[in-house]
């Protein structure tokens, strides 16, 4: 059961992001979805995830515009729905590999990333940075943050 948020909640993206993504399971049926996998089955059997669980968060993930029902039929089968990433899906990339980087950084397996992030079109290797609005990259580390003209208070 989900919590509403609070007036200040309500005003951090944060808080709004979290209320939809942050529920064990969301993240990794979104990274199973940039993997390519579309069907139920394919999802419950990739995550191990109980069927009750998995379709009340793709159900989720649809009422929340991350993914998309689409139809279709295997020759000789019943239709069925599959389930594709929206540009707002799309749009969690950077998320996920933000979350992989800290990951790889602060929980190590010691075999190394399990998945590296590539341009999609040619292959070529790609990494998450800040940049500056003339374009010098800035560490993580020395990034802050200040109050945005959505803020009541921070």
């Amino acid at each position: 059961m989900t919590r509403s948020l609070t007036a200040v909640d309500s005003r951090c993206s944060i808080a709004r992001g979290l209320e939809i993504l942050g529920q064990k399971w969301t993240l990794l049926i979104v990274r199973e979805a940039f993997k390519g996998r579309t069907r139920f089955a394919e999802f419950r059997e990739r995550l191990g995830i109980a069927p009750d669980v998995l379709a009340d968060r793709l159900n989720a993930l649809v009422e929340n515009g991350i993914l998309e029902r689409r139809a279709y039929r295997e020759a000789g089968e019943r239709e069925r729905e599959e389930y594709v990433l929206t540009d707002a899906g799309r749009d969690l990339a950077p998320v996920l590999v933000a979350i992989r980087d800290w990951g790889d950084e602060h929980r190590p397996t010691g075999f190394g990333p399990a998945a590296l992030p590539v341009e999609a079109a040619t292959g070529a290797s790609v990494r998450m940075a800040f940049l500056t609005d003339d374009g010098r990259e800035v560490p993580a580390r020395d990034v802050g943050l200040v109050r945005g003209p959505g803020a009541e208070r921070f």
